[in-house]
């Protein structure tokens, strides 16, 4: 089960006790800050593109939507997700609980969006459709091992 790669990578960062698993689903936005009780663009979505190299992962707020525009300005190429098969057999994890930690797979690139950053802390999934973690957004960029900080999204007001 995958949260329980996150579980073991985090445990050889000394942060496993932080994990929140829920008895309910937090497999979309509104599920999850529902089990976390913050506001959704607090939840840490992460989001899955096919790439000329394999894959790339974007963390975004749960608010903010991909910019085709700045999308193709960042990567060079069209904004593409990637089915749910695919989203598994790079990541190991699941839609609703798809996350950047403990990806194995050299062909992932991690990048987390600027959306973030308007918040202290932010809540990604760690693998299951029940769980969280809370982190800092420079806790995210260090433990999800990404490679930039970029600007390919847009806010609710700017849509």
């Amino acid at each position: 089960m995958a949260i329980e790669k996150v579980r073991a990578y985090f445990r050889t960062l000394g942060i496993e006790e932080r994990i929140q698993e829920f008895d309910v689903s937090s497999a979309t936005v509104d599920l999850a800050a529902q089990a976390v009780g913050v506001e959704g663009a607090r939840i840490c979505k992460t989001l899955s593109f096919k790439s000329p190299d394999g894959c790339l992962l974007i963390q975004t707020a749960g608010d903010a939507r991909i910019d085709n525009k700045k999308f193709k300005a960042q990567f060079g190429f069209k904004a593409k997700m990637l089915t749910a098969e695919e989203v598994v057999a790079y990541t190991g994890h699941v839609i609703g609980g798809v996350c950047a930690f403990a990806i194995e797979n050299p062909d992932v690139k991690v990048y987390c969006d600027k959306s973030l950053q308007r918040f202290d802390t932010v809540f990604p999934a760690c693998g299951s459709a029940n769980s969280a973690i809370e982190f800092t957004c420079d806790e995210l960029y260090r433990y999800s091992n990404a490679a930039d900080w970029i600007d390919v999204s847009k806010l609710p007001e700017e849509a």
